[in-house]
């Protein structure tokens, strides 16, 4: 029987166990500048018992930001900024790749640079709020890419991609899921555009698939990976009543390109994860349906049982820096702090304890 802690080669790359660090937004970088600190340094190889880390979004150029503090990959001082980082996690035996997140209409345009505007498929408002430096703002419609634009965002990706590479990288994971911009060509109420990259769903997988075959082109198809979330609700996405028919088509082109992994956020129930599991012939990466409770260690016997190659925990790895460790030990386990999720100091981001922290001070605590 297979276990989560067992070896893994993905691609051309060994993994030291089964099981990977989601990619989770934590709005530390610097502002407006998008670079990477020596904190999120730390934070990063903190976590790299992981067989694999996927780090927090990474925009792909300026336009694509949606956050605040978000850390970008099209600026030399940003790429520079990111290799003591991926240093760190190398140095502590682990691998790590950086998601590549183009927010599309989700943002607003106080978060870009003067004369950028939010974008995305087609001029529809998404419902909702998103925070900026002057607080909570209304979505604003997003303005419609040209034919031309799409070519330059595709050239974009496949850029940030290069650099990632540079940075020291060990590959890039596109971000399809989430209602952000490959999620928005993918969704018929955000994407309403007639043309070639609309309409039918040929059409609105067109986007992510011409994005993934560029990055595949820059970097190896090995050492790109293509995260979805079928049927997720988030900032205002109604995906395609027949899940199946879309998300079948776009893993189904995908599984050509040989791909290092699929990661499927799982949104929908378990019948389409193992009907795109059939699909897909490569390695698959899997952050369970466990709502309302974060992904927790009884999802490993996804692992044993075939359902997926790898598991990606979220919240529980943000709280438990050596999850891997604690699994194997069936805990216990730091609970997360939700306050200190998004932006802020060191405090709910590098301060969560060790297995080894709690053993010493219940060391001094007996010596006392």
């Amino acid at each position: 029987m297979t276990t989560a802690f067992e070896t893994y080669e993905l691609g051309s790359t060994p993994l030291k166990n089964r099981i990977a660090m989601a990619p989770m937004t934590r709005s530390r970088a610097t502002a407006p500048h998008g670079t990477a600190t020596e904190t999120m340094a730390t934070y990063y190889a903190q976590r790299a018992g992981a067989g694999l880390i996927i780090s927090e979004g990474i925009q792909p150029s300026a336009v694509g930001q949606g956050y605040t503090n978000t850390p970008g990959l099209h600026s030399a001082d940003q790429v520079a900024s990111w290799k003591p980082v991926t240093a760190s996690v190398h140095e502590n035996g682990g691998v790590i790749y950086a998601q590549l997140m183009h927010t599309g209409r989700v943002g607003h345009p106080s978060l870009v640079p003067d004369g950028l505007h939010p974008v995305g498929p087609s001029p529809v408002t998404a419902a909702g709020q998103v925070y900026t430096y002057e607080g909570m703002q209304a979505f604003v419609e997003p303005r419609e890419l040209s034919e031309d634009e799409i070519a330059q965002t595709i050239s974009d990706f496949a850029d940030a991609a290069r650099n990632a590479i540079e940075a020291g990288f060990d590959g890039v994971e596109i971000h399809g899921a989430n209602g952000y911009l490959i999620h928005q060509f993918l969704a018929p109420n955000s994407n309403i555009r007639t043309d070639g990259w609309g309409g039918s769903v040929e059409g609105r997988i067109r986007f992510g698939v011409e994005v993934a075959t560029a990055v595949a082109a820059a970097i190896g198809a090995e050492k790109v990976g293509f995260r979805i979330s079928p049927g997720a609700l988030f900032n205002d996405i109604q995906d395609d009543i027949n899940l199946e028919a879309t998300y079948g088509a776009l893993v189904a082109k995908l599984a050509p390109l040989g791909l290092a992994y699929l990661h499927i956020v799982e949104s929908a129930d378990r019948e389409l994860t193992n009907t795109l599991r059939a699909t897909w012939s490569g390695t698959l990466v899997l952050n369970p349906n466990t709502v309302p409770e974060p992904t927790g260690p009884e999802t490993l016997a996804l692992i044993e049982n075939g359902t997926t190659d790898l598991v990606s925990f979220g919240a529980l790895f943000l709280a438990n820096p050596d999850l891997p460790a604690r699994l194997a030990a069936g805990g216990p386990f730091n609970t997360p702090d939700r306050s200190s999720f998004y932006g802020g100091d060191a405090a709910g981001y590098i301060d969560y304890p060790t297995l080894n922290d709690l053993a010493a001070v219940a060391d001094v605590m007996d010596r006392a």
